[in-house]
This record gives C-alpha cells, sequence and structure tokens, in this order.
C-alpha cells in the first residue's frame, strides 16, 4: 500500500511517499517560495524517487491545519485535484498531529505550537507512548500564557517543538526544568510523517472524498474577522436625531 504525503499548512511544504514499512522518498523546502511554485514539481519528484506510479497510490494524506490560510488552501486544492484525477480517497491529517508523531515514545507530554500570530500559538497536549500518542486537548489558538497555564493540569516533563519555539522560547524556559525542547530537525512538520499518519487511518477506514475534505483553522482568517466586524456595524441601527 503506498500513499502520498502533502504538508503545507505551515511556511514550509514537505511531500513523501511511503508504504507500510517505510518512507519510500521525501522532499522538503523551507526556501520561502510559496507552495503554488513548489508543491507540484516536488510532487512529481516524489513519486519518481519512490519508483512508483500514481496507479499505484492508495490515497493522498494531506495536512489539513491548523496553520497558514493560504497555504492550507494550496495544499488542500492540491490534494483534492490530484485526487480528483487519479480517482483517490483522501485522508486529513491534523498538522499538530503531524508535527508530535515522529516524537513517539517521548516520556512525557508533547506539546507543539505553530505560530499563529496575533500573540498566539496553535497547539494541542499530548501524552507520549511507546506505540503512539494520544491527543489530551482539543486543538486550540491561544496565548503562549494561557498554554502554560493549560499545562499546568499535569505535572509530567513536556516536550515542545515547532515553529513557535523560536519565538516563545524564554516564556517556555521559564517552565524551568519541566521544559524540555525537541531536536532542530523535528521543528517542523513533515511529509512523511502526514503520509504515515494517513496510511493509518486509510486502513482503518478513515479516507474520506476529494468534496469532503475540509480545513481546519480553529479560528477566522483576517478578511472574515474584518467581513463580520463590517456587517456587525452596517446592522447597527442609528436612531438619534
Amino acid at each position: 500500500m503506498y500513499v502520498l504525503g502533502i504538508e503545507a499548512a505551515t511556511p514550509v511544504a514537505g511531500v513523501a511517499v511511503v508504504d507500510e514499512k517505510k518512507v519510500l522518498a521525501e522532499r522538503f523546502v523551507n526556501n520561502k517560495l510559496t507552495h503554488s511554485v513548489n508543491l507540484l514539481p516536488m510532487i512529481k519528484d516524489v513519486i519518481k524517487d519512490a519508483q512508483v506510479e500514481p496507479g499505484q497510490l492508495e490515497g493522498i494524506a494531506v495536512s489539513s491545519g491548523p496553520g497558514s490560510f493560504t497555504g492550507l488552501r494550496i495544499g488542500m486544492t492540491t490534494a483534492k485535484t490530484l485526487a480528483h484525477v487519479w480517482n483517490l480517497p483522501v485522508v486529513p491529517v491534523s498538522t499538530l498531529d503531524a508535527l508530535a508523531y515522529p516524537v513517539t515514545g517521548y516520556d512525557g507530554l508533547v506539546c507543539p505550537i505553530l505560530n499563529a500570530r496575533k500573540n498566539e500559538v496553535y497547539s494541542a497536549v499530548y501524552q507520549g507512548r511507546e506505540k503512539g500518542i494520544k491527543r489530551l486537548t482539543n486543538l486550540m489558538a491561544v496565548s503562549i500564557e494561557e498554554l502554560k497555564k493549560i499545562l499546568c493540569r499535569w505535572q509530567d516533563k513536556v516536550l515542545f517543538l515547532g515553529d513557535g519555539v523560536d519565538i516563545y522560547y524564554q516564556q517556555i524556559k521559564d517552565m524551568g526544568r519541566r521544559a524540555d525542547f525537541a531536536a532542530f530537525s523535528a521543528n517542523l512538520p513533515r511529509g512523511a510523517a502526514v503520509a504515515e499518519i494517513g496510511l493509518k487511518k486509510l486502513k482503518k477506514g478513515e479516507a474520506i472524498s476529494a468534496l469532503e475534505v475540509k480545513p481546519e483553522y480553529i479560528r477566522l482568517s483576517e478578511a472574515e474577522v474584518k467581513w463580520a466586524e463590517k456587517n456587525k456595524s452596517a446592522g447597527k441601527c442609528n436612531c438619534g436625531n
């Protein structure tokens, strides 16, 4: 069983092809070019590197967010288009799940944090386990201080990873010996993790059609916020004389 994984929810682009035993091929770039420029050539190359044909794929796994609104749309559109052309099911995979997955087995809590801007991070809390990880909270957009309060529910050490670590390093460091930091190479979500999680979901029958795939935004985009504020103001009645 071969699965193509696509990660485009963050500033990096990653694609990979996996089977049930290994990662066959992976491409990963963080060169600040837009995903619309990177993704299709990377997908073409990674399928060639894996020595498989599109007809041999069983499904496409795609990062479903949270993350960059633009990146999510590009990744989702690419996955849905290819799924339609190749007649394949799609498996949406949480970006935070994919980020936490490679550190399976950590003895403590795993806390991926992605820069959500507006002084917030996208995050969730996971329990590291030998045979996988278990998500303990909902996906959320919170300030780093709010996240630290949430982590006070547990006494375990916490492994932080993600592109939000550099931004909020000192605030996290203030947690003292409870705070651990993942290796530099684990700080960004990878197409291989998306593909591997997708393969497992596919085997459980959790794939859906391309038309059903929707991103997990968690919060409204800036454009949606402005639209809501504009319409709220327009709906007010000025009855003064």
